[in-house]
């Protein structure tokens, strides 16, 4: 059995109801800050806990109604969940006897339900509604404080047991069969660790002392007590001898410290005042000390290691709890039969190796003594470490919140599992942040992934501030990571808005043979007799008109593209900023630049006469005269196309991006200004919009 869908109505960040879907077994909710990760745990924990404090308070109620919805009626609070049969379930299992009131479906796979609800009573509807009717406020403020005062005190919550309509109270022995365990964001685990007089660690060496007995299966029940009965009478004998050892060394010293009260009268009545005392197993465990030795043999007291590593031994710990709650040796029919554990926020005291570790430990435990895992984290370190279908990215777009599955995008057929692996395997920690931003640009290189965030300040379009994540796939793998937004192929995709920027890359292929090539624009259709042309090769570009509206490509004009530093140069013609200091042929391509800026004496014949001699350049040369561009389109394609040939991509774009960022602060004196390319412009007013 597992918790298989959690539904939420009108709690907190969640207005109206909403359904999410879980695993049985680990379900990381992921996504920005004050998107609800928490309140899903926290729904968790009012339906599972039985220790949950279910009275809510008015800050528990979503807020974002309209006056009329405030005023005919009530807000009220709901929260479900549905438990389905498991796949490798026995039958007649303890999971279906701890259910079997709240069946819904009793064919199999059976399903139970469990419903919460925060409720005004019927009997105080009529009042509500008069006194809210008559406050006539503009301020939704007043309302809210109406409600607090007046009518919060007269909230109930009730338990439900299977079909919600039905109004059956749910019966809290069953309820008792639930173990669930939740480590908040905001701990302190030192409080737990230091001694065995803390609640947690003695609860802990109390179930596993003589653990050598208690899990021997060798012996009968009677057995093991007898053993264990027979262990606490020798150390009660030890413990005596403890006493009675006490009691001679304190012989002589007792009757000077007892003196005074033979002086006070407290010896009245002949009653003389003494020592004696017994020990319990269980009373020394104050006595012991959680403590780490390293291999050197040092023994370092637990509250001294680092808040990270106390973590984890925390959580060692509240498993052991666990397994000890569902010993039904230990506790007989009071025995837990289906533990959760939930933990907040785990890289709030890890780094990210730690996480890691963290896990991996988590997952190897999971399978052995805990049902369902459930982990809330905004860390692109452990989206980057876990199965892409343990992870449920909620998201706040606007005031409706979106829930999606990036695991379920992909279907069973070959290309799925195929972009499904792709995507697992290149999802590291900085392809991660796509599940944490708002909306998303896909570029293709280095160069876009630096330039981008420059390009959007010159347009007063700050990236950080909107959330939007510039995210580099080293090559042209878009169809593989828009699989997770295409929002009209698959209902568990996310909704969120996502720029593709890619390169034309024009090729072009002798007609004699079958290889295409690279091609510069300035060649495109120069020679028909000899060559063939295409001034796309980006199959992608065509594959995006089926994609959603929430998806969209931006790259060159067509016949006039080919890659970002062409078309930077390209409609940057005069600038010489432009050229870095890792630029090849540098001289070469300002005199180009200066030799445009003379456009009106310039002639072409004296212009490509700048040009050194190499295969490309000598191209140029050969085909200036019978040429279908203009004479200044003809010397900006020259001048794109020598920069494009002169440069190390990285190496000039992070020099550009430097360059641009001190343009931005005002600490950079450029002559020329930089006119970022259309289509650049394009795609982030896109994403903004």
């Amino acid at each position: 059995m597992y918790i298989s869908e959690l539904e939420i109505e009108n709690f907190r960040i969640f207005g109206d109801r909403i359904k999410v879907l879980l695993n049985n077994g680990f379900n990381i909710f992921i996504g920005q800050n004050n998107s609800g990760k928490t309140t899903l745990i926290k729904a968790i924990e009012l339906l599972f806990d039985e220790n949950s404090k279910r009275k809510l308070t008015i800050g528990d109620f979503h807020k974002n109604i309209s006056v009329n919805e405030i005023i005919n009626e009530p807000p009220k609070i709901t929260l479900s969940a549905k438990l389905i049969e498991s796949n490798d379930e026995e039958e007649y299992s303890d999971d279906l006897i701890t259910v079997s009131t709240w069946l819904t479906r009793i064919d199999k796979p059976y399903e139970a339900r469990i419903t919460y609800e925060y409720y005004l009573p019927e009997k105080y509807i009529k009042e509500y509604k008069d006194i809210m009717g008559k406050l006539n406020s503009s301020n939704m403020e007043d309302y809210w404080n109406e409600i607090e005062h007046r009518f919060i005190p007269k909230y109930k919550y009730h338990m439900l047991a299977g079909d919600p309509k039905l109004k059956t109270n749910i019966d809290n022995e069953s309820l008792k069969k639930f173990d669930f365990q939740f480590l908040k964001a905001v701990r302190d685990v030192e409080r737990d660790l230091y001694t065995g007089s803390n609640s947690l660690l003695k609860e802990v060496i109390d179930f596993f002392i003589d653990y050598d007995i208690k899990n021997n299966d060798k012996f009968t029940t009677d057995e093991k007590i007898d053993k264990i009965r027979n262990n606490k009478n020798e150390f009660s004998k030890k413990a005596s001898e403890l006493i009675e050892d006490l009691q001679r060394r304190m012989s002589s010293g007792k009757n000077e410290m007892l003196r005074y009260a033979t002086d006070t009268g407290a010896t009245f009545e002949k009653l003389t005042p003494s020592f004696e005392g017994k020990i319990s197993d269980t009373e020394l465990y104050s006595a012991l000390k959680l403590i780490v030795e390293t291999e050197t043999g040092i023994k370092i007291p637990a509250v001294q290691n680092g808040l990270g590593y106390n973590n984890l031994i925390y959580i060692s710990l509240l498993l052991a709890k666990m397994q000890k709650n569902s010993s039904g040796t230990y506790f007989g029919t009071n025995a837990k039969n289906y533990s959760i554990l939930a933990i907040e926020e785990p890289e709030a005291h890890l780094h990210p190796s730690m996480q890691y570790k963290l896990l991996r430990f988590l997952n190897i435990n999971r399978q052995k003594e805990v049902q369902q895992v459930f982990v809330t984290s905004h860390s692109p370190n452990i989206t980057a470490a876990v199965d892409i279908d343990s992870l449920i990215v909620i998201d706040q777009i606007g005031y409706k919140t979106e829930v999606s599955y990036p695991g379920k995008v992909f279907s069973n057929s070959e290309e799925d599992i195929e972009s499904k692996l792709f995507v697992e395997r290149f999802l590291d920690v900085t392809r991660s942040d796509l599940f944490f931003a708002k909306r998303i640009i896909f570029v293709e290189g280095l160069a876009e992934q630096l330039l981008l965030p420059e390009f959007s300040s010159m347009l007063n379009k700050d990236l950080i501030d909107n959330h939007i994540s510039v995210i580099n796939l080293n090559g042209r793998y878009f169809n593989h990571f828009l699989k997770l937004f295409d929002s009209d192929s698959s209902k568990f995709a996310m909704k969120k808005k996502v720029a593709c920027i890619t390169d034309l890359d024009p090729v072009r292929k002798e007609k004699s043979t079958t290889s295409w090539k690279k091609c510069h624009p300035i060649f495109l259709n120069v020679d028909s007799q000899g060559y063939e042309y295409k001034s796309c090769s980006n199959l992608m570009i065509e594959s995006s008109k089926s994609l959603s509206d929430n998806v969209k490509y931006f790259y060159q004009p067509v016949s006039e593209g080919s890659t970002l530093e062409y078309q930077l140069m390209l409609e940057n013609p005069k600038c010489e900023e432009l050229i870095t200091l890792s630029v090849k042929n540098r001289q070469e391509l300002i005199d180009l630049i200066k030799s445009y800026k003379k456009l009106d004496k310039t002639e072409l014949e004296d212009f490509v006469k700048i040009l050194k001699s190499n295969k490309i350049n000598d191209e140029i040369k050969g085909i200036y005269k019978n040429h279908y561009l203009n004479k200044e389109d003809f010397m900006k394609h020259t001048i794109a196309t020598r920069y494009l040939e002169s440069l190390s991509k990285g190496v000039v774009a992070q020099e550009l991006s430097t360059k641009i960022m001190m343009l931005n602060i005002g600490n950079e004196d450029f002559k020329n200004e930089i006119n970022v390319p259309e289509y650049i412009k394009e795609s982030i007013e896109w994403i903004h919009h």
